[in-house]
């Protein structure tokens, strides 16, 4: 929650008029005018526009002044402060160098007894974007729609004009004790957008106050900025620091060996990982649901204590926690942290441990069983032992499964559009706690009993949103939609659950949380010899080019060579934060932009998916796509393993049904100049370190995987006559060590050399002309 020091600027009462009281805060980016008559207007400094009129709060507005204020993460700002009747205060400010106006109010509670606040609409607005209502598109958790037909959305909205993606974006900052959402409507022609946050039960004494969370409103040009900078926001004010991204496997999908595997086969998977895709990236193996004791009822059994002696794991989960760890693997175990059973024999003693609901019976939430209360310290320790067990066996990662069920809701799966679930039916053994306090507590437990060496991993936004909130700036990876699998949808924009198109729906309306806000789970990718190899490059490519969150769940041991080779193209992930381009346009967008500027020689893919069942025809100008319309790029399609027509001005390409097409672009150039590489679907983004021409001479460095041929396809200026290649080699040092330069293919526009070496290591390169 923002932590606000104020200093009173001055006073400017009502009985001075409207137009004595209009009041303005502003910063580099937007302006904020306060009418005196209980409405504000804001502007873009940027666009020289008005973007939001005829907002108004909830209550009446009173007497208002413009203060300085302060806080610990976003600095100096001002603040129109506006007092109403109740008592209550309403802030709108500003910060420097922040594209958002922030909204944030103090409620107040002037009677002589204790009220309790379930939700609350702090503030609403009229959005002017310029142009129709009926042309926009709103966009949130509840995928892209009208305004007028998206049934609301939790955290976040963004508006948005599809073509020329100018728009607003607005969303909670803060998710302290509230749950917030965003709704958006026509009325009179206009775009109207309610905030509102959820408290459940938010207790006010007699005589007493409290602030809400914070809401963000801001106009960009594009869109996708402003959701990009509104996770941002959200990183900033809870100094999120990711812990790296990894890359592992799930057992819970496999067939066979599904489940939560067993002692022997996971043993023998991780043995198969460790050597064969451990040199790609591969880091940890994640065992999942039916290792841990007690009776299946009303979901997974819930005694997180022990194993079950007589399940798959007789001898103790160290044991392959202590084979993984001498392989070079981390060890991951699934559990639900707040979950219980009230009739489970382990649970029987405790009753107190429980929430409840007002009538004093347990609260039991479909398949996530009876809910732990986290307010409670008996229900507080059980979860440090359990957490504190789950280490001492040797896990370092964490599947928490069912994270709703600490926030006292009921499960709502799938959970997309903002959904009325009761909230606030549930008592917590600390009455000053409201549901999403009790979640984020628990979540805090979690850290501290685990220690900071351990990726946690949330699961699942889906199964109710109320822990999307809940878990911001808590966990390190979020599964961000439902459960997928390896089938493909009769309609890719109907019904995606389980199956290969849950990820992408659901990862793509939300890319922007990736990398900044927790790393993004889309759920397991597949590559199994029974899907056709089409879906399987297209799912990997998504998670690969997106950079989300990569896990295999297949039964590595037995997958086809060029199955397991797919999985060696797409890992690890590459560290940089793509976007989607039709964002605005396509409910799952078809075309993604990667860019890689680390380096001086920049590198961009161009990602093409077709979600449909017949041929796709793509016709898209590349000012659009991010990349200079007036410069003429040479490309190459990793799949297929060839160089496309050159591409100027726009993108005319076709993509077969349900597949994908993965083009690695770069202006051409009047020199030789490396195009592509064969070891990762991004083409040169994690392996090529560096890249020099002088001389002619084109050098570079890349990172070989040990006996991988390595293949480098460079790009000669096309019409601009023959270059020879005259001499193709590696440093003497890689020449010591053994590197070869296998083989050396050319045609006029493009030269192929194929590099080995014995062992992984960084390799130097050079070719001359």
């Amino acid at each position: 929650m923002l932590t606000l020091c104020l200093a009173s600027i001055g006073w400017m009462g009502e009985a001075l008029g409207a137009e004595a009281n209009r009041l303005v805060i502003r910063n580099e980016a937007v302006e904020v005018v306060w009418d005196g008559a209980g409405e504000f207007q804001m502007w873009s400094r940027l666009s020289r526009r008005e973007f939001v009129r005829q907002g108004h709060f909830q209550e009446p507005a009173g007497q208002a002044r413009v203060v300085s204020v302060r806080d610990a993460a976003l600095g100096v700002g001002q603040a129109i402060d506006v007092a109403c009747p109740s008592g209550s205060q309403y802030s709108i400010l500003v910060f420097p160098k922040l594209p958002f106006v922030l909204f944030s109010a103090t409620l107040a509670n002037q009677t002589g007894e204790a009220k309790v606040v379930r939700n609350f609409r702090p503030v609403t607005f009229a959005v002017d974007l310029g142009g129709s209502a009926s042309s926009l598109r709103a966009l949130g958790t509840a995928g892209l729609t009208a305004p007028d037909q998206h049934p609301g959305s939790y955290v976040y909205l963004a508006v948005a004009e599809p073509e020329s993606r100018r728009g607003i974006v607005s969303g909670w900052i803060t998710h302290d004790r509230g749950n917030g959402a965003v709704f958006s409507r026509i009325t009179n022609g206009a775009v109207h957008i309610d905030a509102q946050v959820d408290y459940g039960r938010l207790l006010i004494g007699a005589g007493k106050s409290a602030t809400t969370e914070t809401f963000a409103v801001g106009w960009f040009d594009d869109a996708r900025l402003g959701l990009e900078r509104l996770a941002d926001t959200m990183a900033r004010v809870y100094q999120i620091r990711l812990r790296p991204q990894v890359t592992g496997y799930c057992t819970w999908y496999s067939n066979p060996h599904g489940g939560a595997s067993d002692e022997k086969h996971l043993i023998e998977l991780a043995e198969f990982a460790a050597r064969e895709l451990k040199p790609f990236g591969f880091d940890f193996v994640q065992i999942d649901d039916k290792w841990q004791m007690g009776t299946e009822r009303n979901g997974p059994a819930k005694n997180f204590t022990t194993h079950n002696p007589t399940g798959p794991y007789p001898n103790g989960l160290r044991t392959v926690t202590g084979r993984a760890g001498t392989l070079g693997l981390v060890s991951g175990l699934w559990f639900m942290p707040f979950a219980g059973d009230h009739q489970d024999p382990y649970f029987e003693g405790d009753p107190d441990w429980f929430v409840k609901r007002t009538n004093g019976q347990p609260y039991e939430t479909d398949w996530g069983g009876t809910s732990l209360d986290m307010t409670q310290p008996g229900a507080r320790e059980n979860l440090r032992h359990v957490v504190g067990s789950i280490r001492d066996w040797g896990f370092r990662y964490f599947k928490m499964d069912g994270l709703w069920t600490g926030s006292g809701t009921a499960q709502s799966y799938v959970c997309d559009g903002y959904r009325e679930d009761n909230m606030g039916d549930a008592v917590f053994s600390n009455p000053d706690k409201t549901n999403i306090e009790a979640m984020r507590d628990g979540l805090k437990l979690v850290r501290e009993a685990a220690g900071r060496d351990v990726f946690l991993s949330g699961c699942n936004l889906s199964q109710n949103m109320r822990s999307f909130s809940g878990s911001v700036g808590l966990v390190d990876s979020m599964r961000i939609g439902p459960d997928n699998g390896f089938g493909w949808p009769a309609n890719p924009y109907g019904e995606v659950v389980g199956t290969l198109l849950a990820g992408p729906t659901h990862g793509s309306r939300k890319y922007f949380l990736h990398g900044r806000v927790w790393w993004n789970d889309p759920d397991p990718v597949y590559v199994r010899a029974e899907m056709p190899i089409e879906h399987a490059r297209l799912i990997t490519s998504w998670v690969a080019i997106s950079g989300q969150f990569n896990l295999s769940t297949d039964w590595l041991p037995g997958l086809p060579a060029e199955r397991l080779d797919i999985l060696k193209r797409t890992m690890p992930a590459h560290g940089l934060l793509p976007r989607p381009v039709d964002l605005f346009e396509n409910p799952i967008p078809r075309i993604w932009l990667l860019s890689d500027t680390r380096r001086p020689a920049r590198r961009d893919v161009i990602a093409l998916y077709n979600w449909e069942n017949k041929e796709l025809a793509l016709d898209y100008p590349m000012e659009r796509i991010g990349l200079d319309p007036s410069k003429r790029f040479q490309a190459f399609d990793y799949w297929a393993q060839k160089p496309v027509p050159a591409i100027q001005g726009r993108l005319k390409i076709t993509i077969p049904p349900q597949s994908c097409r993965i083009l690695a672009v770069r202006p051409e150039s009047d020199h030789p100049q490396l195009l592509s590489t064969s070891r990762h679907v991004t083409q040169g983004m994690v392996d090529v370190t560096a890249e020099n021409w002088r001389k002619h001479t084109l050098s570079g460095t890349s990172r070989l995987v040990a006996n991988d041929g390595y293949e480098l396809r460079v790009a000669c200026p096309a019409g601009k006559g023959p270059w020879p290649l005259k001499l193709a080699e590696v440093s003497s040092e890689d020449k010591a060590a053994g590197v070869l330069v296998s083989s050396v293919t050319e045609d006029s526009d493009l030269i192929r050399v194929t590099l080995r070496a014995p062992a992984s290591r960084e390799v130097r390169w050079s070719l001359r002309f």
